[in-house]
């Protein structure tokens, strides 16, 4: 390769000089049979057609095989049409003069008869003529819809014609229309790309989509009309060819059923007529682009460098599948060896193979499709002379010209390519580099330097004695002695110092070392600036943020100690169980061992003046010193009011009532409040939002049914109600907190589970103590405080 090879992202490993040539001579046999498929192709789809326009011209002018085929191509050409479309316009045209040269006794010879159509099949062809003769005037796709309904409406029962063009992005725009209102085209002129659209679908598939049901048809596509039902029926067909391959035609119809076989062919025929119009609407004529490259050529002749200009080649779906070499540098070089004008004609692909799929293919379809140049980044590629690998690297250059595209290939110098690289690591390491050199006193600074001083380029450098003086005042004698060091003794210094910039202060580094004569005599001096600005101002703040966690954290634990000192002095625990009313109680409270906080857990358990007991269990929200205060609030309120007489539901509504005028904390609470009568030895309770007692009675476990009761503190008409359970001997009743049954990221269901299966498990074991229960159920790492309250009726034994 000169310079216009293809590439890879990657540097291509040396490859072995006989592969590379057999990679070269298949890259030939490959584009030689591309070539020939694609003939074989255009040969099926126009030979058949082409033989009866040329038998119907025959038999008219009385002219050879060979002077009918030149004269069709001629037509074509003069008309800017393609050859299949003058064959359709050929044989419309002639029809008539072929039925009256029937009735004739004398007939041509048989070289030059043409033989009739099948059944059915010169109908078709005289509808075609009578629409090619048509859309010959057409002059804008508007026109070109309205033409097609005033054919189709007879001939295939269309009532609406509608004509799609893609966009480059992907989407749809409404080029023409006819049979539908302003206001429907309005909605539907441009559709974005999206699926279930039947235009889209149809060019993308490159294959018509007849929708004949309406009820699947709703299902699957996204139908336009309103109502979708007004057209039952309905045909969307790309438009194939060149560059209205990215057309689609739509025939929509109010009558039901399917298009039949011949209304299917004339869509298809009609379709491909409209590909000469739209092309001749939208595509400068083929003798503009061949002009255009006659025009590039000879300017390209006269450049250095590697250079092409492309005109891209697509498929009937309206992808960029090559693109076709119109004008080359002399210096433009293929895997072939070919160069210059000798490239001219062939394809990318076939030059280039390589080149599909990489990112510079899709640069190249970016550019064509945007308008916008594309420039490769610089890249490693290996190339052979002379059968000897050769690296470089190259950059690509590709720029929209007319309809095609003009790339250019650019190796880079060595020097230059350092250079840049040393530009790139002084822009990303925000550094800079300087020197000073005393024997001829040139003074050299890059760029970056101005920059990370902050120094306009236009007042030049400074001498290096004069570089403390752009130091802050209090930073500019630690680095004036470390110039002084450095001038006396060529010691090397690495200094931070701070600027005044325009808008902050800047935090820099500069390191600088000597160079000296061989007497010994400093000669020169070299070094670097940077910009720490970013990374001492993160220092700074997270410094500053140490230092507010650490006063937080002695802020938090003398809160946590003060509240423990406060818990315990108004929670006292009880050494061992005790025995109120008739009853065991035994009280176990684990505080948290996670965060600095004191938790508002708290329990009451008291003997009544009556010979009943009083038995609670709450948990305030919040942590610290102003969960323990409302704690103790609520504690010796609940007290005082039931000892008092007071209802355990009038007792809850009033601790409400509290809470709600203590609403500076914004607190919330839950509760079970029990009293337990002796006589009757029955336990009448009720609850606020607090989770149920868990009763076990002959072995077996459950919880009991709550009574109505919302939290404390949520709302200024609560409803509060009781429930009553007569305690049997031997039963076993738990009063706890939410922190025995919670765990992170898990329901309280589950949790309630676990702690059932737990006492089950516990009742039969061989420790049947409240310290074995919560050793089984409560983990080493509690994140809530814990609070328990085990009640037990004696058994007849006991």
């Amino acid at each position: 390769m000169c310079d216009a090879r293809p590439v890879t992202s990657e540097p291509v490993p040396p490859a072995d000089p006989g592969t590379r040539a057999e990679v070269a001579a298949l890259a030939r046999v490959v584009a030689r049979q591309r070539a020939q498929l694609e003939r074989l192709r255009d040969q099926a789809a126009t030979s058949a057609l082409l033989e009866r326009a040329t038998g119907a011209l025959m038999a008219t002018t009385g002219c050879s095989p060979d002077a009918a085929h030149d004269e069709l191509v001629r037509r074509a050409k003069t008309g800017h049409r393609t050859l299949l479309e003058e064959c359709w316009l050929t044989l419309g045209a002639l029809l008539p003069v072929k039925r009256a040269a029937a009735a004739e006794p004398a007939l041509p010879p048989a070289a030059c008869r043409w033989d009739p159509p099948a059944a059915g099949t010169g109908d078709l062809i005289d509808v075609l003529g009578r629409v090619g003769r048509a859309l010959v005037r057409v002059g804008s796709p508007q026109e070109l819809a309205a033409c097609l309904l005033e054919h189709l409406a007879p001939e295939a029962g269309a009532d609406a014609v509608m004509l799609y063009g893609r966009l480059p992005a992907g989407g749809l725009e409404l080029l023409g229309h006819a049979g539908i209102e302003p206001t429907l085209a309005a909605q539907w002129h441009h559709v974005p790309p999206l699926s279930g659209v039947p235009p889209l679908d149809a060019l993308r598939a490159g294959e018509p989509r007849w929708l004949e049901d309406p009820a699947a048809d709703r299902e699957r596509f996204l139908l336009i009309g309103d109502p979708p039902e007004r057209w039952p029926s309905r045909a969307w067909l790309p438009v194939p060819g060149g560059d209205a391959s990215g057309a689609a035609l739509g025939v929509l119809r109010r009558q039901d059923g399917p298009f039949d076989t011949r209304e299917r062919e004339l869509l298809r025929a009609v379709a491909r007529l409209c590909a000469g119009r739209l092309r001749a609407f939208d595509a400068p004529p083929e003798h503009l682009v061949h002009t255009a490259a006659r025009t590039v050529q000879p300017v390209l002749d006269a450049l250095p460098g590697a250079a092409i200009l492309l005109t891209p080649l697509r498929a009937a779906s309206g992808e960029v599948e090559d693109y076709r070499i119109d004008a080359a540098t002399p210096e433009a070089v293929d895997v072939f060896g070919r160069s210059g004008r000798e490239m001219v004609g062939s394809h990318i692909l076939e030059s280039y193979p390589t080149v599909a799929g990489e990112p510079l293919w899709q640069g190249y379809l970016d550019a064509l499709t945007t308008g916008t140049p594309f420039e490769s980044e610089p890249f490693a590629y290996q190339d052979i002379t002379d059968r000897v690998p050769v690296s470089g690297i190259y950059s690509v250059r590709a720029a929209a010209y007319g309809d095609g595209l003009l790339v250019s290939w650019l190796r880079h110098d060595p020097a230059e390519l350092q250079k840049q690289r040393l530009a790139d690591v002084q822009r990303l390491g925000n550094l800079g580099w300087a020197n000073w050199n005393l024997v001829n006193q040139e003074i050299t600074w890059s760029a970056q330097v101005y920059a990370v001083l902050g120094r306009d380029p236009a007042r030049g450098p400074v001498a290096l004695e004069d570089l403390p003086g752009l130091a802050l005042p209090e930073d500019a004698p630690a680095l004036r002695r470390a110039v002084t060091e450095l001038a006396r003794r060529a010691k090397w210094f690495d200094v931070p110092f701070r600027v005044q910039g325009p808008r902050e202060v800047r935090h820099l580094r500069m390191v600088a070392e000597a160079v000296t004569a061989p007497d010994g005599a400093l000669a020169e001096v070299h070094g670097f600036v940077q910009d720490l600005t970013a990374q001492r101002s993160a220092e700074l703040a997270l410094a500053e943020s140490e230092r507010e966690m650490l006063l937080q954290r002695g802020v938090l634990q003398a809160e946590r100690a003060l509240a423990t000192r406060l818990q315990h002095a108004l929670l006292p625990l009880p050494s061992e169980p005790v025995r109120l009313a008739g009853l065991r109680v035994e009280v176990a409270y684990l505080p948290a061992q996670s965060g600095v906080h004191v938790g508002g857990d708290w329990f009451s358990a008291i003997e009544l003046p009556d010979d009943a007991a009083l038995l609670v269990v709450g948990d305030v929200a919040g942590h610290g010193v102003g969960a323990v205060a409302t704690m103790a609030q609520l504690r010796f309120t609940a007290k005082g009011m039931v000892s008092t007489g007071s209802s355990l539901t009038g007792a809850l509504a009033r601790l409400n009532q509290l809470l709600l005028q203590t609403r500076d904390a914004r607190s919330t609470a839950t509760m079970v409040l029990a009293r337990y009568d002796r006589t009757a030895r029955v336990l009448a309770w009720t609850q606020a939002g607090h989770p149920p007692p868990l009763l076990v009675r002959d072995g077996e476990v459950r919880y009991l049914d709550r009574p109505r009761g919302i939290l404390l503190g949520a709302t200024a008409e609560p409803v509060y109600e009781s429930a009553q359970l007569r305690l049997e001997p031997g039963d076993r009743l738990l009063l706890y907190t939410d922190g025995l049954v919670e765990r992170p990221g898990e329901g309280i269901d589950t949790g309630l589970a676990r702690m059932a299966d737990a006492v089950h498990a516990h009742e039969h074991g061989a420790d049947g103590s409240l310290e074995a229960l919560l050793a089984a159920m409560v983990p080493g790492e509690r994140r809530d405080d814990v609070c328990v309250l085990d009640i037990r009726m004696p058994s007849a034994e006991e």
